[in-house]
């Protein structure tokens, strides 16, 4: 079975959960407690106002003991509470660990590394996506947790795994040199292809057969690159097959049934746009850092990148923490008000379900200093009051679930190209996809621009402004897109080291951006990567300063609005606009200082029309909307450290308080307002 034998099925999304709500609550184990805790957990969901749990997420090893006998006595007595509880569950199918049993019969199950070191029990995830024992064993599991719980009143969707490539995102054992073999032969058909399409001429690396070649292991110098790029394919596609053997299993039982995974922020190793076809409802696990006075920014990206995976459906924010994680270097609790904003944050970017890891803190085990929505001190503790206080808030506005968020602007990222783009052997070993995307995002987030984030096989023509930061890899096709997209009327911005090569990892000939050199008027001869902690002056209409980055660029119809200043470049152009047909396409051949990138987008957005969702927002007000049939709902959230006044341009009246519609409000610091929109009277 391969994921290109399975197909898209209409997504239900969460307004399929009755009543629609706003859901609340968090990742439960109870068998981390002894049952007369079960109990008191049930009694403190209700007073938190919980509607949702997910559980069974690492219960293998109790439904399983022994192979093939099962014991869900346990597990029945838990969802029959929480169906008498009217708490509904996201209901796992445990196959996200193995239990000790499976990879002591069947060790080739374990993942080894590039090296061909084994990768051993006593964490999670310990097994080799390309297990066909790995899988056999799983489905085995789904079958039985399917059939047992179909029709259940509690069982609202199923959540597969869970978190697919946290701690084993490639293996590169046996196993896995055979099934890649295999995808190699399904993707390409004769070797000659491959060969072709890995220039295996470099370096004296020709294949006679598919059976010759390997995954890419350790090696004495730089691995072939379309190798390593589609080696990363093979490895998303692996997981995925996992997922989607379960998947097959609940559509057969349980078809009603909405089907989920939890996805990870910037996760490299799985691409969720390609993945959210399978899924009923898009899911992700994200964790501010309160160390970070700049974590929204980063969340607000990783929350478009998982609505626009799912088209714009409402989704699930599976996991954040109610305090302090217990995995980075040092672990701050989030000060108060800062999980009620962040959860709301979610929200206003198109959530309609708002979870935690996890109910009550673990005495033991790895993440027992992992915050809980029940602490170790209790239910008379700050975060057990805020979670309360929160869930109760959420109770209270239901009329938002289903409505849906709107952009004008798209940012443009594909997997395909980040993992092209961070192979050795470039210009630049400092270039990062997540880093250049967020550089072009904050700008726009901070000037109030609503944005989508999307694979650029998506519809674009809707768009304003299209933005592309770093789209190394580039097809012709998506080029003549692009193309005809500003010819349209358009306006494109593209920055540096975009359009580089095929999707071969080949360069594309003719000088670079070979396929967008028409539509952007120029042609880069050369690149000039900067010295680590180098910068250059930009001199023109827009000054200032750059680094990381620098191109030789020949003028070819584009008019130059910045040059290098200083340096090797100085006098050759840095960034450049070009009419082109009726739209305009606008180039950054260098990374500006983030003041200058803040003055050259709203130049950018300014020109092609697309506006904030609040004009005139203070700093560090973020603003969203959401509509649906029953209204208009206006977010805004102070994410700065002083109170805030936003400018209404008509009376609303705000649904987190019992105030009289109004045109002006003032919001503290952390603070929220969810305004319904009325009509001018």
């Amino acid at each position: 079975m391969t994921a290109a034998d399975h197909h898209p099925t209409t997504r239900t999304g969460i307004p399929a959960f009755e009543p629609a709500r706003l859901h609340f609550g968090g990742d439960y184990n109870p068998e981390h407690w002894p049952e007369e805790v079960w109990a008191e957990d049930l009694r403190l969901m209700r007073q938190a106002g919980v509607t949702m749990v997910t559980a069974g997420i690492f219960s293998w090893g109790l439904v399983e003991q022994q192979p093939g006998t099962y014991d869900f006595d346990w597990f029945d007595r838990v969802m029959a509470g929480l169906a008498d509880a009217g708490i509904q569950v996201c209901l796992a199918t445990m196959t996200a660990s193995p239990p000790p049993w499976l990879s002591r019969q069947h060790p080739e199950i374990l993942p080894a590394t590039a090296e061909g070191a084994r990768r051993w029990p006593g964490s999670r995830q310990h097994y080799c996506p390309s297990s066909p024992v790995y899988r056999r064993y799983a489905v085995r599991l789904v079958e039985q947790l399917a059939t047992r719980y179909a029709g259940h009143p509690a069982l609202a969707l199923w959540h597969i795994g869970n978190e697919y490539g946290c701690s084993n995102p490639v293996c590169y054992c046996d196993v896995s040199a055979a099934d890649f073999r295999r995808w190699l032969r399904e993707r390409y058909g004769t070797v000659e292809a491959l060969n072709t399409a890995w220039s295996t001429t470099f370096w004296s690396q020709r294949y006679g057969d598919f059976e010759e070649v390997l995954p890419p292991r350790t090696t004495p110098t730089h691995p072939n690159p379309t190798q390593q790029l589609d080696y990363a394919r093979f490895s998303d596609d692996a997981l995925l097959r996992c997922c989607l053997a379960e998947r097959e299993v609940l559509r057969r039982i349980t078809p009603d049934v909405p089907v989920t995974t939890n996805h990870m922020p910037h996760h490299k190793p799985v691409d969720p746009f390609r993945w959210a076809a399978y899924e009923d409802v898009t899911a992700l696990d994200y964790y501010h850092e309160p160390y970070d006075p700049r974590t929204h920014i980063d969340a607000a990206a990783a929350f478009d990148v998982t609505r626009c995976a799912g088209h714009g459906q409402p989704w699930m924010l599976m996991e954040q923490a109610p305090g302090a994680v217990n995995w980075r270097a040092r672990n701050s609790p989030k000060p108060p008000g800062a999980m009620r904003q962040w959860s709301w944050q979610a929200i206003a970017q198109g959530a309609d379900a708002v979870l935690f890891f996890q109910w009550r803190q673990s005495r033991g085990g790895a993440e027992k200093f992992h915050s809980a929505m029940v602490p170790h001190a209790g239910t008379d503790t700050r975060i057990f009051r805020e979670v309360s206080a929160l869930g109760q808030e959420l109770a209270t506005v239901g009329q938002l679930a289903g409505t849906r968020c709107t952009a004008e602007v798209a940012l443009l990222a594909d997997w395909n190209s980040w993992w092209a783009l961070e192979q050795g052997s470039h210009p630049s070993s400092a270039l990062s996809h997540r880093e250049t995307l967020l550089r072009h995002y904050a700008p726009l987030f901070e000037a109030g621009v609503f944005c989508d984030i999307l694979p650029p096989d998506r519809e674009l023509g809707r768009y304003r402004l299209l933005v592309v930061p770093n789209l190394y890899l580039l097809s012709e096709q998506t080029a003549e897109r692009l193309t005809a997209y500003v010819r349209d009327g358009g306006h494109l911005f593209v920055s540096y080291f975009t359009g580089i090569a095929d999707e071969c990892d080949r360069v594309h000939p003719g000088g670079y951006p070979a396929p967008l050199r028409e539509v952007l008027g120029l042609r880069v001869e050369e690149f000039w990567p900067l010295a680590e902690g180098a910068e250059v002056s930009l001199r023109g209409e827009l000054s200032g300063r750059a680094d990381l980055w620098s191109e030789a660029i020949d003028l070819e119809g584009a008019q130059a609005l910045a040059t290098f200043g200083d340096g090797e470049l100085a006098g050759r152009p840095a960034l450049t606009r070009h009419p082109f047909g009726a739209g305009v396409a606008w180039y950054a051949g260098t990374r500006p200082e983030p003041a200058l990138m803040r003055t050259l987008m709203d130049r950018v957005r300014e020109e092609s029309g697309a506006a904030p969702v609040l004009p005139g927002l203070p700093p560090g007000v973020q603003a969203t909307r959401r509509e649906g049939a029953d209204g208009r709902f206006l977010f805004l959230l102070n994410h700065g450290s002083a109170p805030a006044t936003p400018a209404l341009p008509h009376p609303m009246r705000n649904l987190l308080t019992s105030a009289e519609p109004t045109t002006t409000l003032t919001l503290p610091p952390r603070g929220v307002a969810v305004l319904e929109e009325m009509a001018p009277s």
